[in-house]
């Protein structure tokens, strides 16, 4: 299953996390992200760390 997607949890510059699949993974050069999490092998899988990360702190709720 090399073609198996993958899923990124990216944190914005204004303190929110979202999911994004492994194509649309922004570049971190650019400064539309500030942190990286992942890859994860489903949505589910990166839901459950995002809430996580809301709960740690790390993340703001959207």
């Amino acid at each position: 299953m090399a073609d198996a997607q993958k899923f990124y949890i990216v944190k914005r510059p204004a303190g929110n996390c979202e999911i994004v699949s492994g194509e649309s993974v922004p570049n971190s050069e650019d400064g539309q992200i500030v942190e990286q999490w992942g890859p994860f092998e489903s949505p589910d899988e990166a839901l459950a760390r995002r809430v996580g990360l809301i709960r740690a702190g790390k993340c703001q709720p959207q």
